[in-house]
């Protein structure tokens, strides 16, 4: 069965069962997704789950009717006056943008819709869904329309397929950044501060650091060098580097002393700068500047989610300026770094897709079109599968984007590699050749992990929150039985600080099993049990989060347990 065909007849049926039972109800668009289908609503008094329920039920009474699905393709100004009458304001607004002279128009029982189909034959068909949430949504999109309601569901042609996806979802939802982000104490993102802006707690804080400086480090031992810009730039810069005409709407600009600037979206005009500070030979090259660079961009209100899409955030950003030969060689080596980099991170598998020139672009179509093709011979050189993106490469640059994939098999957005014949000609940078004269360089704009607050994000879903010991910004919880054995504990604390592990002592006057209960709902990875029996030995009772009661050790053999486990970083 036609998987679309099937979800977007249900997504009908959906509608048809919320105007039974809310007739006072305005239809919105109701289309198949890749996971299911929606339809929005608009409706004064918000849904709420147990609507969902009441909805499921008129619906299977619908699909038991067993209704045929009709097509009838009607004259414009007909299907106007049908819609005027059912009262359907945002169908006539359709009607009235539609360029022909004929509108399709699927009927279903005493249901009609505004829609060019398919549809399955019949409602009786659609027997395995269910409906899952209830969202906002701006009518087309747009933040000046007035907000909807859209209830999302899924549909599949087996019953076994329904169940799979449903306890996918549930999966899914335990591992939902936001909710263990704020369990966890992680970091909290507030109107008071300011949609899309990431406030981090302590724990969140440090696990930010850890991943900084890990990849820091990475790129130093790969002959990156380290570069700071300032977080704002006169649009002189923006307007040089094209960002201002093709990227404006989603930047913060602001004028003071009759000057106009803007806080930076990308960090690449820095990095042009610092290229441009000294006279360049080819034997420099390729030079490769790296900057844990903070942004800040306008995205829609709608689009913000979570850690995943935010509005300020930091980029683990490199330029590798290079010559026209070293392209490749220099796009295969970030190839590796991203593999290397993932593979320590625990994600094993990748997907690849190669986005193209975009109807508005800057630059030469012969450049642009030797970029692509040393993006793909880079790939397959490294032998590597990649799909085509046709017209979605940045407006000076085609690219290469490496999606990881969880523990859910989810993929996840974090590599990008561009090639850039354009921004060397709009920064005039050069270099001297072999034969003496100036030649343009070839830049690569590259990121690992991307945005940090994205790849977090994606750590604590992959994880469920439950970080190993390298990462986790709490590695031992020491928990002393009784107030007797406080000191112990504390020298123990002071012990694994000076073997440079993260360690939180537990004095607080409560029982041990509710320390140890709340240890694992921090998900700490170790916890190190002491009484009496420990302090009087000098050893520690180990329970692992992983495997549980390790038993009784002595605490140089903890320590290299532990020194090991960070070292592979298991």
């Amino acid at each position: 069965m036609d998987l679309e065909k099937l979800r977007h007849s249900a997504s009908h049926i959906m509608a048809d069962a919320v105007k039974q039972l809310y007739p006072e109800v305005k239809l919105g668009m109701g289309p198949a997704i890749e996971d299911g289908f929606y339809y929005d609503f608009d409706r004064e008094e918000p849904f709420v789950p147990e609507d969902l329920v009441k909805i499921e039920k008129v619906m299977r009474e619908i699909i038991s009717e067993g209704g045929a699905f009709t097509h009838e393709d009607m004259g414009r100004d007909a299907a106007l006056k049908l819609f005027e009458k059912m009262g359907e304001k945002y169908k006539v607004e359709l009607i009235k943008g539609l360029p022909d002279e004929k509108v399709s128009i699927y009927k279903h029982g005493k249901f009609t819709d505004l829609c060019k189909g398919p549809h399955v034959g019949s409602t009786g068909e659609v027997k395995n869904f269910k409906l899952l949430s209830i969202a906002g949504a701006y009518w087309r999109g747009s933040e000046n329309n007035p907000m909807l309601q859209r209830i999302y569901g899924t549909a599949f042609p087996e019953k076994k397929q329904l169940s799979q996806y449903l306890h996918f979802v549930e999966e899914s939802k335990k591992r939902d950044h936001r909710k263990l982000g704020k369990s966890l104490k992680l970091f909290t993102i507030q109107d008071n501060i300011g949609a899309g802006l990431v406030l981090y707690y302590p724990k969140g804080a440090m696990l930010r650091s850890i991943i900084e400086d890990f990849i820091k480090k990475e790129h130093l031992k790969r002959g990156y060098e380290l570069v700071r810009g300032p977080h704002i730039l006169k649009s002189d810069i923006w307007i040089q580097s094209g960002h201002y005409d093709y990227y404006k709407e989603n930047m913060y600009i602001f004028k003071m002393e009759n000057k106009e600037f803007a806080i930076k979206p990308m960090n690449c005009p820095g990095h042009m700068i610092t290229y441009k500070s000294s006279l360049r030979s080819y034997r420099e090259l390729p030079i490769r500047y790296f900057e844990l660079g903070d942004v800040y961009r306008h995205e829609k209100s709608g689009v913000l989610h979570g850690l995943l899409r935010v509005r300020g955030f930091t980029q683990d950003d490199a330029h590798i300026f290079c010559l026209r030969e070293q392209v490749e060689d220099e796009i295969v080596r970030v190839i590796d770094f991203v593999k290397d980099v993932m593979d320590i991170f625990g994600f094993k598998d990748l997907d690849i897709e190669i986005s193209t020139r975009p109807p508005k672009y800057i630059g030469k179509e012969e450049d642009w079109d030797a970029a692509q093709a040393a993006l793909i011979n880079s790939l397959k050189r490294k032998k590597l599968e990649y799909n085509i993106c046709e017209g979605e490469g940045a407006f000076y640059g085609p690219k290469i984007d490496i999606k990881i994939k969880d523990a859910l098999k989810r993929p996840w957005q974090c590599a990008t590699i561009q090639c850039d014949f354009v921004l060397p000609e709009r920064f005039d940078l050069t270099y001297i050749g072999a034969d003496g004269k100036e030649h343009r360089p070839i830049i690569l704009h590259r990121v690992i992990l991307g945005s940090i607050e994205r790849f977090i994000g994606t750590l604590i879903e992959h994880y469920a929150g439950e970080f190993p010991l390298w990462l986790a910004p709490v590695q031992i919880a020491v928990i002393p039985i009784s107030s007797s054995q406080n000191g112990y504990a504390e020298a123990l604390k002071e012990e694994l600080a000076a073997e440079g592990l993260r360690a939180k002592v537990d004095i607080r006057d409560e029982k041990m099993q509710k320390k140890i209960r709340e240890a694992e709902l921090e998900k700490i990875p170790y916890m190190l049990v002491v009484g009496e029996k420990e302090t009087g030995t000098g050893t520690v009772a180990v329970r692992s989060k992983k495997e549980g009661n390790l038993g009784t050790m002595k605490m140089k053999d903890f320590l290299k347990r532990a020194g090991d486990e960070i070292d592979n970083k298991k």
